[in-house]
């Protein structure tokens, strides 16, 4: 088996560097032509997804590359339209903003932008909020892509784990921080729906005013269009939600039958050719997944993990790097290890140290240890929907003896220390163990709102206040004084370049640290085992609605303190 996976290794690098080859140095484009861009799939924050998880798994594709595809593509005049063949994405609210202000931005540039769904799912809200920010939008006649209004869905863990004989003690810090009610509850808290509710609300306010700003509807009527919930391409018109129902030939001719352009040829175009000029270079570090101790970029699942000796190294390396003049530090991660968070955070202060800018610029989330990361950075920077905050700590620690006692299986312990029994799982603590386990949870509490004191201009009682395990759209955060600005990458950069006083209408480069690895070290990782975690089919538990949980329950660990945030989030 080892010897035929090799040989399908060496097969794959041969047909790679072929295509590479192949490929040339580039497209010519013809005056008049118009770029076609495939929005599905799944985009990542990682300048390069794992080797196996592109070949074998769904699309992955680095988000960044697609904002630089429309921002190249926003100043090049030999193009007439950029259409986006707007399919099923696998992205969050807060990366669906990024992708609207890129669309507006290429409109407001002269680029005409035209949006073609091509759907069919009981609702697609966030696609149809994407497609909406093209100047016309279009459905493929069978499309079916209603727009129903918002939902967010929750799962509890509790019942089950009491059905197997698991008990689950926790301690946490926080009353938001919901005692990980997704572990170990049945239900929502009031606490918990106090959030919940918060969020979507925050969110659906901000998907409805854009789509209304966007088709110059109002919002009354954006609303009366999402309770009719408007099935077929001739009722979406009738609304004003789109501009009508074509084909794709028929959405080409309408075009005059220009030159066709893929996004992925489009890609090799150099920005130079369209007056892409830098004049500074800022660094671009990735911290996207759960916060996890050492070094690496990937869970045993292929996922992708923050790792805090690899980022805090490529921190580091950019600070010391004489031609990065700033650091922009992209945070995509629910949080995770409270100690790996710290050792992140240490390293952020390094860089500060240096006198050169570092801008946190937060993802589709940026929560617990995700927001704890950041919080040394000289400015946050949020898109309105970025879930964030959640400034607090709990540690959970299952007790198995029910589920020993159900098998038939004898256990006994001996110890030796008052407090060495935290170290077996097979029956419950003391309540001086409980106890000594509740005063390190509430050290790390006291610790992380003190790192956010240090670095936001908020005392520690106001943040705790604003802590205590709450979660805040990016929005919402804003205004709490836990973000600087709201906006994505690009508006990360032009913090920077203020920072810098560079003007605002100069161009600076992103480099990534550390450097993508190349195709023949992505081989030799994958022949010494250090990435066929990638391949590995994912767990049946990923399925519907638990994929999106993956990062939230890669964050969690036994018998630690967790900077993670208490439940796992999707708003449909």
């Amino acid at each position: 088996m080892r010897r035929w996976f090799r040989w399908l290794l060496v097969l794959l690098a041969i047909a790679l560097v072929a295509s590479f080859f192949l490929r040339g140095r580039g497209p010519r484009i013809a005056q008049g032509s118009v770029l076609v861009i495939d929005l599905s799939g799944e985009y990542v924050e990682s300048a390069q997804p794992p080797l196996f998880a592109r070949l074998t798994g769904p699309s992955r594709r680095p988000f960044a590359s697609l904002l630089s595809l429309l921002a190249t593509a926003e100043r090049d005049s030999r193009l007439s339209a950029i259409v986006l063949r707007v399919r099923d994405l696998q992205i969050g609210w807060a990366k669906a903003q990024e992708l609207r202000e890129a669309i507006a931005s290429a409109s407001s540039r002269g680029r005409r932008t035209i949006a073609w769904l091509e759907l069919a799912s009981f609702g697609a809200n966030l696609e149809y909020y994407v497609a909406s920010a093209a100047q016309e939008v279009y459905a493929a006649p069978a499309t079916r892509a209603p727009v129903v209004g918002l939902a967010a869905e929750y799962l509890f863990f509790g019942g089950l784990l009491e059905r197997l004989g698991v008990e689950v003690e926790v301690e946490r810090i926080g009353r938001y921080k919901s005692a990980v009610e997704t572990i170990t509850g049945h239900s929502m808290s009031d606490s918990m729906r106090e959030v919940a509710i918060s969020l979507l609300d925050s969110i659906d306010s901000q998907f409805v005013s854009g789509i209304a700003e966007s088709r110059k509807l109002g919002e009354p009527a954006v609303r009366e269009a999402i309770a009719a919930a408007p099935v077929d391409p001739a009722q979406m018109q009738k609304w004003g939600l789109i501009d009508g129902a074509l084909q794709w030939d028929e959405l080409m001719a309408k075009q005059g039958d220009p030159k066709e352009i893929e996004g992925d040829d489009y890609a090799a175009v150099d920005p130079a050719e369209v007056g892409f000029s830098p004049v500074a270079r800022f660094a671009l570090v990735y911290g996207s997944g759960p916060v996890v101790l050492g070094k690496g970029s990937l869970s045993p699942s292929g996922s992708l993990v923050l790792a805090s000796d690899s980022v805090s190294q490529a921190l580091k390396d950019a600070a010391d790097d004489a031609s990065i003049s700033a650091i922009v530090l992209r945070v995509d991660s629910p949080g995770g290890s409270a100690l790996a968070s710290d050792v992140i955070w240490r390293a952020v202060t390094h860089v500060r140290a240096k006198g050169k800018p570092l801008i946190a610029s937060f993802s589709d989330v940026a929560a617990s240890g995700g927001y704890y990361v950041a919080a040394g950075a000289d400015a946050i920077v949020a898109s309105p929907a970025t879930i964030t905050g959640s400034i607090g700590v709990f540690a959970l620690r299952p007790v198995l003896e029910g589920v020993f006692h159900k098998l038939d299986i004898g256990f006994d312990s001996i110890v030796k220390g008052p407090h060495a029994e935290l170290q077996l799982s097979t029956r419950p603590l003391s309540p001086a163990s409980r106890e000594r386990m509740k005063a390190e949870v509430a050290s790390i509490y006291d610790l992380f709102v003190e790192r956010v004191d240090e670095g936001r201009p908020l005392d520690r009682a106001q943040v705790d206040a604003v802590g205590q395990g709450r979660v805040w759209t990016g929005a919402q955060a804003r205004e709490v004084g836990l973000v600087d600005e709201l906006g994505g990458l690009r508006e990360a950069v032009r913090v920077g370049k203020k920072r810098l006083s560079i003007a605002e209408d100069k161009d600076v480069a992103l480099v990534v640290f550390p450097a993508p690895r190349s195709l023949a070290q992505q081989i030799a990782d994958a022949l010494s085992g250090e990435e066929t975690a990638a391949f590995l089919p994912a767990p049946a538990l990923l399925a519907g609605v638990a994929r999106r949980a993956e990062p939230w329950l890669e964050a969690l660990e036994s018998g630690v303190p967790m900077a993670a945030l208490p439940f796992a989030l999707e708003v449909h």
